[in-house]
């Protein structure tokens, strides 16, 4: 049980980004289970939001300014299997609708409250609560604790096929791959306000900062074996302190376990959302979970089973939707595909009236300005076959030219949960196996 919590010091060091670096464990950590399976080992990761004890020149370096909420605004359950041969890491977003444990009368509210109300120790407990899992270690780590750490492991290699900008974090990348330093990953993993605004396209970026580290200390040899991981794990040790039961020769274990665990065998995965912006009087716009969703995510982590390829979590869509067809504008020449494409969710214009009397030859044309491939995408697979046309000047609208060819209208489904945080081997997040995205 010591010894999992090595796995936590340095997923702690490469993904949250918050808080004084400090660890905690809680009382009965290595004493008996206090709910859920037991099996496997069950570490929960924060970050807290706190600017306290940062110089003026400080925030401004790490382009924190503001106030902090004193409550925690990263937060991972890492469950590491009984075998030691998977690790699946759980992104939990702060602004989660959950039950306070330990409060009577009972009170809700976010899971990033819990610890403003009582500390690292009820966040723990809430944690518990909401998922039916043991949590077996604690950590907290922060801003400066997470600078120094990549910039002491020779910084991170991070890829977009877009230009990432956000003022909030001081984030402003180009387009392709980039090796950034500390400084830079604090700013890539705290942006918030990129593409689809909120919580889980930073957390997914969050992912692929750490499936990118990882690959490359391995590929270095960093965690090749007992020397090169002990050299690895006491440069972590200067931004990161563990609690009192784990010693070197701990996390040196660990450590060359997970550099042994194959990309296949890493997963990550956020929890499903079932209502994106629920509002609640004196507490504001929260996520609530889907609920069969994440108790199956739950109990396959209690039973210590792969949370990959679980239809439970992630039902497969027979034709899944890269974006939301609420969101894409289309006009459309032709009355039944307009009609089809309008029951499809799209927000329809029909333009039927001044088709042209001779259909062209072929199949369905898509016309559309630069920039929107992702909706192009999407209403692409509404209607199989089509052809892709990018015209310079267009507006923002899509048109839709129907030939002479027949016309299907497939049925899409958008799952803002297959799009930003579906259950994923870490071979698909890194930059190597394609994974980009804003």
């Amino acid at each position: 049980m010591r010894r999992s919590t090595a796995v936590l010091s340095l997923l702690a060091t490469l993904v949250s980004g918050s808080c004084v670096a400090a660890a905690q464990a809680f009382p009965g950590a290595d004493g008996p289970p206090r709910g859920g399976h037991g099996r496997g080992t069950n570490i929960l990761v924060v970050g807290v939001d706190s600017r306290a004890g940062l110089s003026a020149a400080e925030k401004n370096r790490l382009h924190v300014g503001g106030k902090g909420c004193n409550c925690t605004d990263v937060m991972m359950l890492v469950h590491l299997s009984q075998d030691e041969r998977r690790a699946s890491v759980v992104s939990i977003p702060r602004d989660s609708y959950v039950e306070y444990a330990d409060i009577d009368p009972a009170r809700l509210g976010k899971v990033n409250g819990a610890y403003a109300i009582g500390g690292g120790p009820l966040t723990v407990r809430t944690v518990e609560k909401a998922t039916g899992l043991r949590i077996d270690h604690y950590l907290e780590t922060g801003f400066t604790g997470f600078e120094q750490a990549v910039d002491d492991l020779g910084g991170a290699t991070v890829c977009t096929d877009k230009p990432l900008k956000d003022e909030n974090s001081g984030l402003d990348i180009t387009a392709g791959t980039h090796h950034i330093g500390g400084n830079g990953a604090l700013r890539y993993a705290r942006a918030r306000h990129i593409n689809r605004p909120g919580d889980l396209g930073r957390v997914r970026r969050q992912q692929r900062l750490v499936t990118d580290l990882l690959v490359r200390l391995k590929a270095e040899g960093a965690l090749s074996g007992p020397v090169s991981t002990a050299r690895t794990v006491r440069t972590l040790l200067k931004s990161v302190r563990t609690d009192e039961r784990t010693g070197l020769d701990d996390l040196v274990r660990i450590g060359w376990a997970l550099g042994r665990l194959s990309a296949d065998r890493t997963e990550f995965a956020t929890v499903p959302i079932d209502i994106f912006d629920h509002r609640v009087p004196g507490v504001g716009s929260t996520l609530v979970w889907h609920k069969s969703r994440s108790e199956a995510l739950w109990d396959a982590l209690g039973n210590d089973r792969p949370i990959t390829g679980d239809t439970r979590i992630q039902p497969a869509p027979k034709t899944p939707a890269r974006t939301n067809p609420a969101g894409i504008a289309v006009r459309v020449d032709d009355a039944a595909v307009a009609a089809a494409l309008r029951a499809n969710g799209f927000v329809v214009t029909d333009t039927s009236q001044s088709a042209p009397s001779v259909r062209p030859e072929g199949p369905v044309v898509i016309s559309y300005a630069a920039g929107k491939e992702e909706d192009a995408a999407t209403l692409a697979a509404a209607l199989p076959g089509s052809r892709l046309r990018v015209v310079p000047g267009h507006d923002t609208h899509f048109d839709v030219a129907v030939g002479t060819q027949p016309v299907r209208v497939e049925k899409v489904t958008y799952d803002r949960n297959v799009a930003e945080g579906a259950p994923v081997t870490a071979d698909r997040l890194s930059c190597a196996g394609g994974g980009t995205g804003g």
